[in-house]
């Protein structure tokens, strides 16, 4: 007898918990959609692998049968998908108000806990400012023919062999760069390579959160452990050796460290060198990447690419000149370009808000706590924005604002946060492809193919021969 009333109370509960779990308490109409499994929810078919340019399947046939906002679940978390052009920019409008910068705890294990994504209000401004110093007008002004030197050396290095793996060729470059005006980073005088625990740390970057021996994310946990490991080292010897003249960002921030009652933290600061050192080279390497592509795929953009550059060339009074920050500004067919291949490449999957309160938008009521995900990949390739939209044509962005973000375009993000680096990455972008086109041809040897999961993937094993003109 008790145990079959023992039994009918586990049943009854588990039935009560499941209906709850499968119809969360709102104050209003929830979007439409299905949590999934207890706990797990979608998380499964979130993460399964996506072999095309199309919006991912996960995304698609979610819309298709609920509409452009709503409801599902991944890791545990009750979550908000959004691939509504307005809501989107109503997300975005309305940091600080109604939403914040969230993202899932496995990301700030990741990234740390002061990593900057996850910083609010003041704090946010005050990093924001830290790096507008390396990365603002100013000082790209001064970085572009430091810029096109590595581009320049690189290129003549792979042009001597048989192929190259562009991927990872053009992260190694970057990186170097990027570390040596973060941190005076040399890596051929460094007992311990520091990219190598970037690369460990971005495989299990986007991998399901299973922190167990040899699985991608212990890894990445890892691969994230040593770096940070190294650059408190660093920060440390720094302190114990002070420069004498400010030469990079390193020297910045120990000054900033070193003021009375400044808000910077050594946790914040080594959570911040460990976020612009991932940023700059991983995102730039896998647009560029995905840049040579298109052009191997579309000769009539290259030619009106390489026609853009070759007249800088043929303008300037001493042809042995680098490239001036005017030429820089005057590529308005580059500046196309890059937007198109950032529209197509989608790098970033998904940005992540939190409702602060209980919001009603469109006649849905959003609860308050719960994660929003504004979709990029769905916005960029919206057919009614976007004459179709998988064609890759960069003369759509004649006539068009090429900077900042928009409700139909957001590949930097958008609103307070977009993208300080911006301007940083489309420098690299443009001035590597002006060396690369004025001075060189190149073919594909191998690879190139399309696998995407909601991480970073795209292309796959690119192998190109580059060959000087």
């Amino acid at each position: 007898m008790w145990v079959l009333l023992i039994g009918t109370i586990v049943v009854l509960s588990f039935t009560h918990w499941l209906y709850r779990w499968r119809n969360p308490k709102c104050n209003g109409k929830l979007p439409p959609g299905s949590m999934g499994f207890p706990l797990l929810g979608e998380t499964f078919q979130f993460f399964a692998p996506n072999t095309s340019s199309d919006v991912p399947p996960f995304i698609r046939n979610r819309v298709d049968r609920y509409g452009p906002i709503f409801r599902t679940s991944l890791v545990g978390r009750p979550l908000i998908v959004s691939t509504d052009p307005d809501f989107n920019h109503f997300i975005f409008q309305q940091e600080g108000h109604l939403f914040q910068s969230w993202y899932p705890s496995t990301f700030t294990q990741i990234f740390g806990r002061q990593n900057v994504g996850s910083l609010h209000g003041f704090m946010y401004k005050f990093l924001k400012n830290m790096v507008l110093h390396l990365v603002g007008p100013e000082n790209l002004r001064k970085m572009i023919s430091e810029v096109e030197a590595v581009a320049t050396t690189r290129l003549t290095q792979w042009s001597s062999l048989e192929s190259v793996e562009l991927k990872d060729e053009t992260a190694s470059m970057i990186f170097n760069l990027t570390a040596k005006k973060l941190i005076s980073y040399d890596s051929e005088n460094s007992e311990e390579n520091l990219r190598d625990n970037f690369v460990a740390f971005i495989q299990g970057l986007i991998s399901f959160p299973l922190n167990v021996f040899g699985t991608a994310y212990n890894k990445c946990l890892q691969g994230r452990k040593r770096a940070m490991r190294m650059l408190k080292n660093m920060l440390q010897e720094r302190r114990a050796n002070p420069r004498k003249e400010q030469t990079d960002f390193f020297d910045y921030v120990l000054e900033e460290l070193a003021k009375d009652g400044t808000l910077l933290t050594e946790e914040i600061a080594l959570d911040l060198m460990f976020v612009l050192l991932f940023a700059s080279f991983e995102t730039t390497s896998l647009a560029i990447t995905a840049a040579i592509k298109f052009l191997l795929n579309n000769p009539h953009v290259l030619e009106e690419l390489t026609c853009e550059h070759e007249g800088i060339l043929k303008a300037r009074e001493n042809p042995d000149c680098g490239l001036t920050w005017d030429e820089y500004k005057s590529m308005t067919f580059t500046f196309q370009f890059i937007n198109e291949t950032v529209r197509l490449a989608n790098i970033v999957p998904g940005i992540f808000r939190k409702a602060l309160r209980d919001i009603q938008f469109k006649g849905y009521t959003i609860p308050a706590g719960w994660s929003v995900m504004v979709c990029p990949p769905a916005v960029h390739l919206n057919p009614e924005k976007y004459v179709d939209p998988l064609a890759f044509n960069p003369w759509r962005w004649e006539k068009s604002e090429l900077n900042g973000a928009s409700k139909h375009f957001m590949a930097f993000g958008g609103g307070m946060r977009l993208c300080v680096g911006t301007d940083f990455t489309k420098l690299q972008m443009a001035v590597f492809l002006h060396c690369l086109v004025t001075k060189y041809t190149f073919k594909a040897i191998k690879g190139g193919n399309i696998v995407r999961t909601p991480g970073l993937q795209f292309p796959d094993g690119l192998h190109v021969q580059i060959m000087e003109k």
